[in-house]
């Protein structure tokens, strides 16, 4: 190791073979958080391999945007692509760009308008489902509803039923797992305890495998659902279309990272409601206001601004705990140089925690998304889906399904916690809550 990188502050705690495993295991949240503490450039040893953790926005910022061409994706992805293919969140370099390229159309305004009308059936589906007094587990509910309504988008109804009960049955085992099973050695991934996540991730490729072939074999590309828009979607400057491998690991990018994303992001949303009955009540009106009886359409997504802070909030709170990089040549960062080769994390959960930036950062306080107040942000501190050429692509497709659900389901019911326990964070790509017990009621009765 050069001077340079053993000048690197690292953080408390580290044990010798270990480093910080174990405090990454006990309370991985409060671990990232506390790195700032530390320096904007920190080391964290995975046992013996070191992590250059960035804290600060401007560090955060460098490695995704201003020196992002000199970064690929690091270790963590390395492993889940072996798990889930080579789509788009895991490819690098030219796949990255092309598959970019081809897909980006799929989530244009006007493609959304088209999903939002699945998106607000499933939603009053459910809402149709529940009944007076009953108790939910909102965060189980909430997944199997994510899980769902992409599957209704991805796959039209005929030809993809056996990959819709494939995504219900064996997407929330590897959700559960794949974190975890990537950051682990490969000498242990032969290990009994992954025989069920091993069997769910090859049933659910093999069973979209089969799903894609028999699209491709029909011939019809002109339906709404994604899975004929990728079959058909041709690179304008090579003609080239996906082929039916890269098509899979696409739609099973956009189950793992929209499933999740949306799931967790309900849950925590119907649990902060139901703590500030104020914010609630503002919620109500807005609907009345800009919906009605009526159920909600893709124009309303964007006539629900209350809606829309709240969602910011909670994602705030809530988001994306822990993005790896690798250096593919020499950089600087944070004063600092690092040689290709090098390992570079950061957690936007900990950046939009951050209290020089966020006053009361652990408040959930969905006026501080207010014009005014948001102005006196610093756009790098403002990144909830990334930024840069790696920003998530389907981020306005998460925001539509939220938007509706929430302005479908808050219009009918009123959700409020079960006494005895209170939703704690767990971690996952994304800080999503154990379990969220409530009871529903009426609105207007409770």
């Amino acid at each position: 190791m050069s001077a340079e990188l053993a000048a690197i502050p690292r953080a408390p705690g580290g044990l010798p073979l270990l480093g910080h495993v174990l405090k990454l295991r006990s309370d991985p949240l409060a671990f990232v958080r506390s790195l700032r503490e530390t320096g904007e450039l920190v080391r964290v040893d995975i046992g013996t391999m070191p992590i250059y953790v960035a804290t600060s926005a401007p560090l955060i910022n460098d490695v995704m945007v201003k020196q992002g061409r000199f970064f690929e994706k690091g270790r963590l992805f390395d492993r889940v692509r072996m798990l889930v293919g080579n789509g788009l969140a895991t490819a690098d370099g030219q796949v990255h760009r092309r598959h970019r390229r081809l897909i980006q159309p799929i989530f244009s305004k006007k493609r959304l308008a088209g999903y939002a009308e699945v998106m607000s059936a499933r939603a009053r589906l459910l809402a149709d489902s529940w009944e007076q007094g009953q108790n939910i587990d909102v965060h189980e509910v909430m997944t199997s509803f994510a899980i769902e309504t992409l599957a209704a988008t991805l796959f039209s109804t005929d030809i993809g039923r056996p990959a819709v009960e494939a995504v219900r049955r064996d997407l929330p085992i590897i959700l559960r797992n794949m974190l975890v099973r990537a950051a682990s050695p490969k000498a242990l991934d032969n290990l009994p305890i992954w025989k069920s996540f091993n069997q769910a991730s090859a049933s659910m490729r093999q069973v979209i495998d089969e799903v894609v072939a028999a699209a491709r074999e029909s011939g019809q590309t002109d339906r709404a659902d994604l899975l004929s828009v990728l079959l058909a979607a041709r690179d304008a400057d090579t003609g080239e279309a996906l082929t039916d491998e890269e098509v899979r690991d696409e739609l099973v990018t956009i189950l793992f990272a929209g499933s999740e994303t949306t799931a967790s992001t309900l849950s925590w949303a119907f649990h902060h409601i139901a703590e500030h009955p104020e914010v609630e009540k503002q919620l109500v009106a807005e609907i009345d206001e800009v919906v009605g009886d009526r159920p909600v359409t893709f124009n309303d997504v964007y006539k629900l601004p209350r809606i829309q802070r709240v969602l910011d909030e909670v994602i705030r709170l809530h988001g994306v705990v822990l993005l790896m990089r690798r250096t593919t040549e020499p950089v600087e960062l944070g004063g600092f140089h690092l040689p290709a080769g090098e390992e570079v994390a950061f957690s936007l959960y900990a950046l939009h925690r951050d209290p020089t930036l966020y006053p009361d950062p652990d408040a959930f306080d969905p006026d501080r998304w207010l014009p005014q107040r948001r102005a006196n942000l610093p756009r790098e501190a403002v990144v909830p889906f990334g930024a840069g050429n790696r920003k998530c692509i389907g981020d306005a497709f998460s925001w539509t399904v939220a938007t509706i659900a929430l302005a479908t389901i808050l219009a009918r019911w009123q959700l409020r916690a079960v006494p005895g326990h209170t939703p704690r964070e767990a971690f996952s790509s994304m800080a999503h809550p154990d379990r969220v017990p409530m009871v529903i009621s009426p609105r207007g009765a409770a």
